[in-house]
């Protein structure tokens, strides 16, 4: 596997820790509860040391966009089917936006 693959794959699970780490803060209640708490800190900790992994491999800018833009999309799309959330045109729109953007980005690097 190259470096690039690699890099990649860090930063998609990159991307799923934050995630995580944003549904438990939902369940930790403003920190009074303490394994969704501690969920929390450890799917951060984990983001952020990943991301700090796959950034060695790839444009610093482009890692967070990317990061950012994915997982923003990625926990809204979970807390409209996980938390019922509203869905709106102009809602699907700004997702759209956001991947669009994220797909931009990767291709303006190569």
């Amino acid at each position: 596997m190259n470096s690039q693959t690699y890099a990649w794959l860090v930063l998609s699970a990159s991307v799923l820790a934050e995630v995580l780490g944003t549904l438990a803060l939902r369940y930790a209640e403003g920190f009074t509860r303490l394994w969704p708490s501690a969920a929390v800190v450890a799917c951060y900790s984990c983001a952020i040391w990943l991301m700090s992994v796959a950034v060695k491999h790839l444009e610093m800018g482009l890692t967070y966009a990317v990061w950012a833009g994915a997982g923003t999309a990625l926990t809204a799309l979970l807390g409209i089917i996980w938390f019922q959330e509203t869905i709106s045109v102009l809602r699907f729109a700004g997702l759209g936006c956001i991947v669009v953007g994220v797909i931009a980005l990767n291709l303006s690097a190569r």
